[in-house]
């Protein structure tokens, strides 16, 4: 399985972006989707995720802000990012677990500035 994460870039403080985890096969049977990121100089951090039955949880920092989604005909996940701040900068990974393991995407850059 292969996980094609798009959608990051160069946006300014209070602008959106859409955040796309296009999975090479079916997403139906997969346990939980999550978003992650990992700013320069720190560790990696979940901020979103969602269950095989929609259920959803985001990170305090990104709590009201962000929405995870994910659309099973077309085996993508999705996280609307609004009202983005300069800490919100860093490259943000999918990850989904399957029964068969987790798969890791490659990774888009998110940059927000002030």
């Amino acid at each position: 399985v292969q996980l094609q994460a798009s959608g990051g870039g160069l946006v300014q403080a209070g602008g959106s972006l859409k955040l796309s985890c296009a999975a090479s096969r079916s997403i139906d049977s997969a346990i939980a989707m999550y978003w992650y990121r990992q700013a320069p100089g720190n560790q990696r951090e979940l901020v979103a995720s969602i269950t095989r039955i929609g259920s959803t949880a985001y990170s305090e920092p990104v709590k009201g802000r962000f929405t995870i989604s994910r659309d099973n005909a077309k085996n993508t996940m999705y996280l609307q990012m609004n009202n983005l701040k300069p800490g919100d900068t860093a490259v943000y990974y999918c990850n989904v677990v399957f029964k068969d393991g987790a798969r890791w995407g490659q990774g888009t850059q998110v940059t927000v500035s002030s």
